[in-house]
């Protein structure tokens, strides 16, 4: 699968090049310590290596292809300290990378200028092309690590092109392979057993913190981590759509919003749930959840492989629409900006909002979110229901059907 994945990149990129790929580097927190380590998602897409201070080398020239991975050697005493570090025969293992293409990230410097020098282009050929992936960054007056390498090999080997790969991997990544979906399947299962947890343990008078904390213990009990920041938003907190405080007490007769994700060997799902508090809708509660259930629902009907973000976007906000003018509550298109102001999905993958080309058709193969909802806040309700879909040629498949989200099932849930 991961030479597959090398495989369709090469096939991407300009001839008589090399690419560059870093994982990452550990990020000082203080004088002894550091932040917990986030390997680079196209790295890891390419290599399934997940540790610090590894590149891979991806090598396409006139006469051959091939792909080296560059690591430190394992250092004994250093082990004593930190744990182990990948072996050069683990890593090869992981990335399906030969044996002898595991080479000392000491010596990269060295072997890329004989790449570029007499004795090994007799190998490969001349090399004119040097491919870094640079993310798109916010505005900022500061560069990143791999952008101060790529502006170093520019200066080094000024007669050599450097190009930007970030583009040809955010398109390649938004099919996903079996694997990837299996990943992901993985990541819902401890969802749903997870949320399942939190709606036995939910009540009234009970903080927010505590019910997350019922969340992160089945995470922990399970080895994996959020795939990003828990939402648990009582009452007025569910209208805000990146409350992330989870300090409040949530009273009777409020709703909770719930958006979470598991991180499974780093692919994400990405959920959203509504529950009440006390185990029971009120009329005005269910009345508004049920317009935010039909879009979910005839949305993820309705999706299949080459409609554009665009029209996905206005379909299930056309729902919205119409739901709201049926209840008296909007009486223009233009109001529902007061009662909904996002997007209705994105893509999912090692990222929670995965890269994809959105000014291209949705692939087959893409995994999107489907999450409308409505957030009224002088009534302190906010509703919103995720879910991940995998678009195949005869539609959508819901991953995360197991996830209950009809107010039958979710009162007789909380009432057992």
């Amino acid at each position: 699968m991961l030479e597959k994945r090398r495989e369709n990149y090469l096939n991407s990129v300009e001839n008589k090049s090399i690419s560059f790929f870093y994982s990452g580097f550990l990020k000082q927190k203080s004088n002894d310590q550091y932040y917990p380590f986030s390997v680079n998602r196209n790295f890891f897409y390419l290599t399934n290596v997940d540790q610090e201070n590894v590149v891979l080398l991806i090598v396409k020239g006139e006469k051959r292809s091939e792909s080296f991975l560059f690591l430190e050697k394992v250092d004994p005493i250093k082990a004593l300290w930190d744990g182990e570090t990948l072996s050069f025969e683990k890593a090869s293992e992981l990335s399906g990378i030969s044996l002898t293409n595991i080479i000392d990230i000491e010596t990269l410097d060295v072997f890329v200028n004989q790449l570029l020098g007499v004795s090994r282009a007799a190998q490969f050929g001349e090399i004119k092309n040097f491919y870094f992936d640079l993310e798109k960054q916010k505005p900022s007056r500061f560069l990143s690590h791999v952008e101060i390498i790529a502006n170093d090999y520019r200066q080094n080997y000024p007669a050599v092109n450097v190009l930007n790969s970030n583009r040809v991997l955010a398109k390649l990544r938004m099919a996903k392979d079996q694997l990837e979906v299996e990943e992901t399947n993985k990541a819902m299962a401890i969802t749903k057993t997870a949320l399942e947890h939190v709606m036995k343990s939910l009540k009234a008078n009970m903080n927010e913190a505590e019910i997350e904390a019922e969340y992160n213990y089945i995470l922990n009990k399970n080895g994996v981590e959020t795939s990003f920041d828990t939402i648990v938003g009582s009452g007025s907190n569910g209208t805000i759509l990146h409350y992330v405080d989870n300090n409040d007490t949530i009273n009777d007769n409020e709703l909770v919003l719930f958006d979470l994700g598991v991180k499974y060997n780093n692919y994400c799902s990405d959920i959203s749930r509504t529950y009440p508090a006390n185990g029971k809708f009120t009329k005005r509660q269910k009345e508004i959840y049920e317009i935010v259930l039909e879009a979910n629902k005839k949305t993820i009907e309705w999706l299949k492989p080459g409609l554009t973000i665009k029209e996905f976007n206005e379909f299930g906000r056309n729902i919205l629409i119409n739901g709201l003018k049926r209840i008296g509550l909007i009486k223009e298109d233009s109001e529902i900006t007061k009662y909904y102001y996002h997007s209705l999905g994105h893509y999912l993958g090692l990222d929670v909002h995965d890269v994809g080309l959105y000014d291209e058709v949705i692939p087959v193969g893409a995994i999107i979110t489907v999450e409308p909802g409505l957030y009224i806040a002088e009534e302190a309700i906010g509703i919103r229901i995720e879910d991940n879909i995998l678009i195949t040629e005869n539609g959508g498949i819901n991953l995360s059907k197991d996830l209950i989200k009809e107010v039958n099932d979710i009162e007789k849930f909380m009432k057992k």
